[in-house]
């Protein structure tokens, strides 16, 4: 972790400072509404895959649940950090690509056994955990900005193509106004919205102002509820639990990546708040992800990473108290025990969603973009960053009779251009950095990234 030695704090009310009940409350929630794709990201895997919105609806519950148990466990004594976790885009790409490839049900049951397999190897006790000095290789600006801006170019096709969905027997363009309205809307609030609460609510605000203009369209009624109780449990394995050993690799892949940027996030409260975050330490926290990750998939959760937009909650308003973070994730867990709020969120209108989503989206590849600024170009990195970018995005115009003689799991990973990337990054640049530069005897132009920065 950050070689640099720690710096004063940056917190007015630090980690293990006591706040009275009702400011965290307050404070809480508003982390809670800041987590974009815990609101959009469980309606984009269902249209993806082709759910019903009741299904949608148990996946919402599902997040809920998920959202709320790792951010407990994150900011109690195991990490001692004001964490809030959600779900992250990269296993939202990998659920997409094995659901596609095996269907839902093995793809949640094989996203179980991944984090089980990943929790092990974060295992903390001891400095026996390992995947901390994985995730410090994938945060490199190189890898992470590289996976970062692919991943964003996959995800493009999954938001923009829900703008011409069409609403009940209003045809495509009243899909599109909406799409449209929305998309505007989320972007002003992010220009406009300052240091306020407007800008880290600008996906919940850009959902409302579609919905209102689908109502206002006539394309777009308060849904019936009543097939829902308004209190009841997750349910325990929606879809069924099927699985697969080649669905497994691709969540290997989803779950590296979303260590690496929960490392990241890490490092910088570490930083702020004057604390020198270890591996031992990052293990802790990664292992409590994975832990999250696996019962939360039992329940149809997406996999869970730390997310830097709450760090910057922090920063702003100064109150890092674990209690504020541990009160958002008492508040997500109620979430999830109420149906009929997450059958009212999935039934919005798509295309409202999917232009929110398509904004997130878009603001995760030039996450990247930011990251590859911290690298220091060469003919050599340039290299490793153009090849692992072109391919992965020209494969998908591979034949599809090529695909066909394929498995599966090679077929998942050669056409998602995230998982190709991932895969090819861990090859080429240790080969290109470790082995061949020092044979050329060049200068290392690529710094280690001390995670000063949020990735994403």
């Amino acid at each position: 972790m950050p070689a640099a030695p720690p710096t004063r704090t940056t917190f007015a009310i630090g980690f293990d400072d006591p706040v009275a009940p009702h400011r965290s409350a307050v404070y809480g929630l508003q982390h809670l509404l800041a987590l974009t794709g815990l609101w959009v990201f469980p309606t984009s895997l269902g249209a993806a895959v082709g759910l019903a919105t009741e299904d949608v609806a148990k996946i919402i519950q599902g997040c809920f649940l998920l959202t709320g148990l790792v951010t407990i466990l994150s900011s109690s004594r195991i990490l001692r950090l004001p964490i809030v976790q959600g779900p992250t885009a990269a296993l939202l790409v990998a659920l997409i690509t094995t659901g596609g490839a095996y269907g839902i049900d093995v793809a949640f049951g094989s996203m179980v056994v991944a984090g089980a397999l990943s929790l092990i190897l974060a295992f903390p006790l001891f400095k026996l955990g390992v995947y901390g000095h994985v995730a410090k290789f994938i945060a490199n600006p190189l890898v992470f900005g590289t996976m970062f801006l692919v991943l964003g170019a996959q995800l493009a096709s999954v938001g923009v193509s829900g703008w011409f969905q069409a609403m009940g027997d209003h045809g495509v363009w009243a899909s599109v106004v909406v799409a449209v309205v929305a998309a505007t809307a989320v972007a002003a609030c992010m220009i406009f919205g300052g240091r306020t609460i407007v800008k880290r609510m600008a996906i919940l605000i850009g959902v409302v102002a579609g919905t209102l203009t689908a109502a206002a369209l006539g394309a777009w009624t308060l849904p019936d509820l009543s097939a829902f109780s308004f209190v009841g449990l997750p349910e325990f394995a929606p879809f069924g639990l099927g699985f697969a050993w080649g669905a497994v690799p691709i969540m290997m892949v989803g779950f590296l990546q979303a260590a690496g940027e929960s490392m990241g996030v890490y490092a910088l409260l570490g930083k702020w708040s004057g604390q020198r975050i270890d591996v031992n330490r990052a293990n802790r926290g990664l292992f409590v992800e994975f832990l999250g990750s696996a019962v939360g998939g039992l329940f149809g959760g997406i996999g869970s990473t730390s997310y830097p937009e709450n760090s910057g909650i922090l920063r702003v308003s100064g109150v890092a108290s674990r209690r504020v973070t541990i009160a958002a994730g008492i508040f997500a867990v109620v979430l999830a025990f109420l149906p009929q709020f997450a059958l009212f969120i999935a039934s919005l209108p798509g295309p409202a969603l999917s232009a929110a989503a398509t904004i997130l989206f878009g603001v995760i590849t030039f996450a990247g973009v930011q990251q590859l600024g911290n690298v220091r170009w060469d003919d050599l990195n340039l290299v490793v960053a153009a090849v692992c970018f072109i391919v992965p995005v020209g494969l998908q115009a591979m034949p599809a009779e090529i695909v066909a003689q394929m498995s599966p799991t090679i077929s998942g990973i050669i056409t998602s251009p995230m998982m190709m990337s991932t895969v090819m990054l861990i090859v080429l640049h240790p080969l290109v950095n470790l082995v061949i530069r020092p044979l050329l005897g060049r200068r290392q132009p690529d710094a280690e990234l001390d995670l000063e920065e949020p990735a994403a």
